[in-house]
């Protein structure tokens, strides 16, 4: 994203809302792109803050005042990873706070460990605005949908033999202990389990959570899916409620004990 990618683009129509202005987070230590994405952003329709330094983010991320951080993995004072392990850490709702990490690493590795300390989404560096935007959009907007009230045809409880999901308290219990998840893992489970006995293709399950789409990484799918068996499976290695089905995607066990 350069100032020659960011100029000729015409300001882009207000992002949807509930009401609101919806507030981003960016923490990202070069001022001169943060700049770029804060204008951008903001000339869509965004309220945009911006920290230079992970524990000036981490304040500003307890404040709650932040519907989504953008996180750059290198930072001055400390790894991006660390400062998402410390937003899932935190002891309320702000834990909860998506975050899109934004990366110039080429090692794919970090993506990962990413995405399994809680990460919603990732960007790579260079990247267009546009797609910035979309990204920013689609996270948001499941955001709103996880507040929505479940359809009516599903039960607000579901439960699988020892295993609970509470829809309306966005709650997972293990045998009557609850489950760490994110919320997109939280909603990745839902959506397999709303379809327990059926065999869900990852751009399936993708298109269920995220409302559309993904433009790349399928396979981060797989890494969600792998924290949630850490977190509900008694062996991950010989997994009984979520299995794999070769070459097709996965399968929620309708009967389990």
């Amino acid at each position: 994203m350069t100032v020659n990618d960011l100029n000729p683009i015409t300001p882009q129509s207000p992002a949807p809302h509930m009401g609101t202005q919806q507030s981003l987070l960016l923490i990202d230590d070069d001022q001169r792109l943060a700049d770029l994405m804060r204008e951008y952003l903001s000339r869509s329709g965004y309220a945009v803050e911006c920290a230079l330094e992970g524990g000036t983010g981490l304040t500003a991320v307890k404040s709650g005042k932040s519907d989504l951080v953008i996180l750059d993995l290198m930072l001055p004072d400390m790894d991006g990873l660390d400062v998402c392990r410390k937003i899932r850490a935190l002891p309320d709702a702000t834990a909860d706070v998506p975050v899109l990490i934004l990366t110039a690493k080429s090692d794919p590795m970090d993506r990962i460990i990413g995405l399994e300390l809680g990460a919603d989404d990732y960007l790579s560096k260079p990247f267009e605005p546009r797609e910035l935007l979309a990204r920013v959009r689609t996270i948001l907007r499941r955001q709103r949908s996880n507040v929505s009230a479940p359809p009516a045809t599903a039960p607000p409880v579901m439960n699988f033999g020892s295993l609970e999901i509470d829809r309306g308290a966005r709650l997972v219990k293990v045998n009557g202990k609850p489950a760490d998840l994110t919320g997109y893992q939280f909603d990745l489970l839902v959506a397999l389990a709303e379809h327990a006995g059926q065999v869900l293709s990852r751009n399936q399950l993708i298109e269920a959570v995220r409302g559309r789409e993904m433009e790349a990484f399928d396979r981060s799918i797989d890494v969600h899916v792998g924290r949630i068996r850490s977190a509900i499976e008694t062996s991950v290695k010989n997994p009984k409620r979520i299995l794999t089905v070769r070459g097709l995607g996965y399968i929620f066990v309708k009967h389990q004990s």
